[in-house]
């Protein structure tokens, strides 16, 4: 991949729909970071930051972190060395208004989003996905009872660990994630499709088949972008 300037990928899609997956393999491929809000979150809140404490009292107080505090929570991680070439967003943006507040903080940096891949899968199938997810307790590996089971039924093949059903994989949970998925997250791809920066992509397909058209996808943004 040849990149004049940073590559700025959004990785977009319901929860279950393999957007973590997808980016961590583009992330290998590509050798750009994978960055998602929840790990810059818990990252500020460990290291005490003056964003992360100011962030900590709207959450001790119960509220919501105000868009300007995440974007410059982002901004700030992406201004680091290893962000040079590009990023992997994970996560973010959330909203329309985080979509329009990172724009901006880009364009005064003379950057802007590169491609904007939306992984589509059906809802019954996401729930029938994240139903059958097992996590180890010890180290957090994942696995699916129906599409990449453990070696011994319930054990971890790495550690030996209890795998077990997260509470937010329950098939009532899942749609209650969707609910809010398609409240607040889904009208970025009206957003990125009016910037022309949408690449639907199935992602009902085995991950190797979506990790090429991904990664098909962010190359033709790379070309485009030196070009």
């Amino acid at each position: 991949m040849n990149v004049g300037q940073p590559l700025y990928i959004v990785m977009l899609g319901a929860p279950g729909a393999g957007k973590g997956t997808q980016a961590r393999l583009l992330s290998e491929a590509l050798g750009l970071p994978q960055v998602s809000s929840g790990d810059i979150f818990r990252e500020n809140l460990k290291n005490q930051t003056p964003l992360g404490l100011l962030a900590k009292q709207y959450m001790d107080a119960g509220g919501l972190v105000p868009d300007d505090v995440t974007i410059n929570m982002v901004m700030d991680r992406l201004g680091r060395p290893d962000c040079a070439r590009g990023v992997i967003l994970d996560g973010f943006p959330r909203t329309l208004a985080q979509a329009d507040a990172l724009d901006q903080a880009l364009q005064s940096r003379g950057q802007r989003i590169g491609v904007a891949p939306l992984l589509e899968v059906a809802d019954e199938a996401v729930i029938a996905r994240l139903a059958g997810r097992r996590v180890c307790r010890e180290c957090q590996a994942m696995y699916n009872i129906d599409s990449s089971p453990s070696q011994v039924e319930g054990k971890c093949d790495k550690c030996g660990g209890e795998l077990y059903r997260r509470a937010d994989d329950d098939p009532e949970t899942v749609r209650n994630r969707l609910f809010v998925y398609y409240k607040q997250t889904a009208p970025l791809i009206g957003y990125y499709y009016a910037h022309r920066l949408l690449v639907p992509l199935s992602g009902d397909r085995p991950v190797e088949v979506v990790q090429a058209d991904l990664r098909a996808a962010v190359d033709a943004a790379a070309s485009a972008q030196v070009h």
